[in-house]
């Protein structure tokens, strides 16, 4: 169609047929004026009372030559309109005769014919201008049948265009012929528009046929695209719709990331978002094996003193025992409500809007709230920031206030009565590096990826049992990807490699 739109267009030809015809006219009238030219100056005799008048057989014979070359009609109408020679007839002994021209032998084939018969019905289509008056021919035609004739004979040289009636054009000049400006009659010169049909059926046709190489092309790469486009896309479309169906992890989507290109960038990320999709799916399998077990063992516990309390009489054992559910309610409590934020964070992230955070200013708020709050044999807390520089980051501050808060409470359990806490925050390059650093025994060797696990404790000697769910570290790892960022854990140590502590280490994207 984008194609075919252009190419109407440009078979229309209006402009063109018109020139055309305005450069036969003037053709027409010069050679009719060369041609009355003579006959004024060969063809007229003078009468006994000095009239002058053209003589039929002197001009019947130079009509006859002067339009032998051009292949034009020529009639020659006296002063009253009465015809007196015409190109197409000859005077013999026998009478006048009458020349018809045939059209030239058609040696058409059947491709030919076809052609021309599909050329005529797309001609057929094309709007038409303005119907053309009909030219007729009566048998004994006079100089008042056509309109150009009459103003010849006034002296005014006219032409007019007409149709035969079969679609071809009839091109009539008519010019007077004068002696000493006297009008002695009218030449009209005549011709059909076969030469301008045949030049602008030419042009047609070859214009046709660029179009029939454009159209070639555009199919041959319509078909290309189809097989490099086309059929990738459609080949990643089933593969994802039999991903949504769920028809088992054998489904792989095509890998075309050779191709270097959108469609192999597009294979790509479906790729990988199926991975992280199936990588999603297993991790909330794992959480639910997770949770489950976790609360199994509380759930035993409280079973177990639930059945031995009801077989018991001593207040001691029966307070002892009931205690120890207590103990095991308030952690399937704190079990539950930390599995419950655990399992909301991405999607609460994912509506939460972020906003620019002054990480100064909020790690200063929870430094005046732990000091606030801390009993005198608690970890102080110390504020290590650059002096006169902005940390900003693109966060929801009540998540980032969370991570800190969590590794702040870490680290107080860790510490030692007393002992110090550095909270820090710098700048390298793009990012912002936070920090909590305590005093405490450390982390395990073998153990700095372990503890973001879900449900890891590792927990001070003398610590209560079921004091932390274990989910803490886990939660603020979640929360720190979710933001573009980096939680990570390391030991501090001396020159000679013995622990000082730990550091917890937040990286995040600087605003």
């Amino acid at each position: 169609m984008a194609l075919a739109i252009p190419v109407a267009g440009l078979l229309y030809l209006d402009q063109y047929r018109s020139s055309l015809v305005q450069q036969q006219f003037e053709l027409m009238q010069t050679e009719g004026e060369l041609i009355a030219g003579a006959l004024a100056a060969s063809g007229v005799v003078v009468g006994p009372s000095g009239d002058e008048r053209l003589l039929p057989e002197t001009t019947r014979s130079t009509v006859r030559r002067l339009v032998d070359v051009s292949k034009l009609r020529a009639r020659l109408f006296d002063q009253d309109g009465l015809l007196i020679a015409d190109s197409l007839k000859i005077s013999g002994a026998d009478g006048q005769f009458e020349i018809e021209m045939l059209p030239p032998p058609q040696n058409n084939t059947v491709l030919t014919s076809l052609g021309q018969r599909l050329y005529d019905w797309v001609i057929a289509l094309l709007p038409q201008g303005k119907p053309l008056p009909l030219y007729t021919e009566r048998v004994g035609q006079q100089g008042t049948d056509y309109p150009e004739v009459i103003q010849a004979l006034l002296g005014n040289p006219t032409s007019a265009l007409r149709s035969d009636g079969h679609g071809s054009l009839v091109l009539t000049v008519a010019v007077p012929v004068q002696r000493y400006r006297q009008v002695l009659g009218a030449l009209m010169l005549s011709t059909n528009g076969d030469s301008i049909d045949a030049a602008i059926r030419d042009v047609r046709i070859n214009i046709l046929k660029v179009f029939g190489v454009a159209l070639g092309v555009t199919v041959l790469l319509s078909l290309y695209l189809a097989g490099t486009i086309a059929r990738p896309v459609h080949r990643l479309a089933e593969a994802a719709e039999r991903v949504r169906r769920g028809l088992g992890r054998q489904t792989e989507i095509p890998d075309f990331t050779g191709r270097g290109d959108e469609i192999g960038d597009l294979s790509g990320v479906l790729r990988e978002m199926t991975q992280a999709l199936w990588a999603r799916m297993d991790a909330i399998e794992r959480f639910a094996a997770d949770v489950a077990h976790e609360i199994k063992n509380p759930l035993s516990s409280l079973r177990s003193a639930v059945e031995t309390v009801a077989r018991i009489e001593d207040p001691v054992r029966q307070r002892r025992l009931m205690a120890i559910i207590l103990d095991d309610v308030q952690r399937l409590d704190r079990l539950i409500s930390d599995i419950s934020d655990a399992s909301r964070v991405d999607a609460e992230l994912s509506r939460e809007a972020k906003q620019q955070v002054d990480v100064a200013r909020m790690l200063a708020t929870l430094a005046e709230l732990h000091e606030a709050t801390a009993l005198p044999e608690s970890a102080r807390l110390v504020l290590d920031l650059p002096a006169g520089q902005r940390l900003m980051v693109n966060a929801v501050e009540d998540r980032l206030v969370q991570i800190m808060r969590n590794l702040i409470a870490n680290a107080v359990s860790f510490s030692p009565p007393k002992g110090r806490i550095t909270l820090s925050a710098r700048r390298e390059g793009q990012r912002l590096r936070l920090a909590v650093a305590d005093q405490g025994p450390g982390i395990p060797e073998g153990k700095l990826e372990a503890i973001f696990d879900r449900f890891y404790t590792e927990r001070p000697e003398g610590e209560k049992f079921g004091t932390h769910s274990g989910l803490g570290l886990s939660i603020s790892r979640q929360i720190a990807e979710a933001h573009g960022g980096r939680l990570f854990a390391e030991n501090l140590t001396d020159s000679t490699g013995k622990v000082l502590g730990a550091r917890f280490v937040l990286l995040l994207p600087a605003a």
